[in-house]
């Protein structure tokens, strides 16, 4: 993986520390993939984290260990040998931890139930509730890693719609898409991804399948790009020959609903307000009860993060917020639309990184 600034690995170690010293912990465990990568850089797939006021030590076994010491390297490395529930004991005993904190979110209760009970009286505070905003707001090193992520899916969109005819499958979609990002520089898919055509459009999270396409089918293609640990997540609706008049009226409504939500996704907004600017352009075209999902949803190291924008989403936003804007409509027995982008949050003027082009395309 490429590796971010020391400057900026250095700074969020620091900004743990100081939930350390707000919570009155000793320490702090991190387990979770994206949540360690975040903290050390270390993109293996088996890490424990401990931090402390002072220390900062990442735990991994044979497999990873000049791997970790090229990529953590504010980190002591330690070997693992044996589990880890063998091991953690005489670390909190050697470091003098008697308070510490763990992803609540994550961790499994009999993993915890492990680590308790070889810990004497250390006790175990979740601090779950903190994680998924602690990597809400991204630094420019994250911004411009996750724009390359959106570059290589714009351009499997604009490779793959030439190889789009009638008689291919969705599956044979999906997998022109995966291997134009492949080979522009994706390390795989962030999430499995989803073409859905013909009456199939109407399923919001319809995967592709081995429908073979059709002329007239509506088809919709949901999908991103990781590079360097981070995701993309784009959606674009095409048609294989003339559409009907209906879906065509859709398109336009979708499109015209995510122009606005886009242009309103600005600072100091909620969630909710930005959400409810699209669905109230669907609602007032009649087609409210076939927007049943949110708005769209932040991304970063994992395809779905905080904040949301939805009927609920309560947070306010701050510039450096990376989150999708995907309005769409769905209807039963004819077909579906979506269109979707990503963006940045950027005082009164959103940075919208997604290039694809949206006009209504005819293959």
């Amino acid at each position: 993986m490429e590796k971010a600034d020391l400057s900026i690995t250095r700074a969020r170690i620091d900004k743990m520390r100081e939930m350390i010293d707000s919570r009155n912990l000793d320490a702090v465990l991190i387990e979770k993939r994206e949540n360690y990568l975040y903290l050390s850089g270390f993109s293996g797939t088996a890490a424990h984290l401990l931090i402390t006021a002072k220390e900062a030590i990442l735990v991994t076994d044979f497999r990873y260990i000049e791997q970790a010491s090229k990529q953590a390297r504010d980190y002591e490395i330690l070997r693992l040998t044996g589990t880890f529930s063998g091991v953690l004991p005489g670390l909190l005993k050697e470091k003098n931890i008697k308070r510490i904190g763990f992803e609540g979110d994550y961790m499994t209760y009999d993993k915890l139930a492990r680590y308790k009970d070889g810990a004497g009286d250390v006790e175990f505070v979740s601090i779950g509730d903190l994680l998924p905003d602690f990597r809400i707001i991204k630094d420019r090193f994250e911004i411009d890693t996750i724009s390359k992520a959106v570059e290589i899916a714009d351009l499997a969109f604009e490779n793959t719609i030439k190889f789009i005819r009638p008689g291919i499958t969705e599956l044979e979609v999906a997998a022109e898409l995966e291997y134009h990002m492949k080979k522009n520089g994706a390390t795989g898919p962030s999430f499995e991804t989803i073409v859905a055509s013909g009456v199939r459009a109407a399923m919001p999270h319809g995967v592709a399948s081995l429908k073979k396409l059709e002329p007239g089918d509506v088809i919709t293609m949901d999908y991103g790009a990781i590079y360097n640990g981070y995701c993309s997540d784009i959606t674009r609706t095409v048609f294989l020959g003339q559409p009907k008049d209906e879906l065509v009226k859709i398109y336009n409504i979708v499109l015209k609903a995510q122009a606005a939500a886009e242009e309103g996704a600005v600072k100091g907004k909620t969630g909710k307000q930005i959400d409810s600017i699209a669905r109230e352009i669907i609602a007032q075209e009649g087609y409210g009860d076939s927007f049943g999902h949110g708005l769209g949803h932040g991304v970063g190291l994992e395809i779905h993060e905080e904040p949301r924008f939805s009927p609920s989403g309560n947070k306010i936003m701050e510039n450096g917020m990376v989150v999708t804007v995907e309005p769409g409509i769905y209807v039963t027995g004819l077909g579906g639309v979506r269109i979707e982008d990503i963006i940045v949050i950027n005082d009164d003027k959103p940075e919208i990184l997604t290039k694809a082009r949206k006009d209504l395309i005819i293959i």
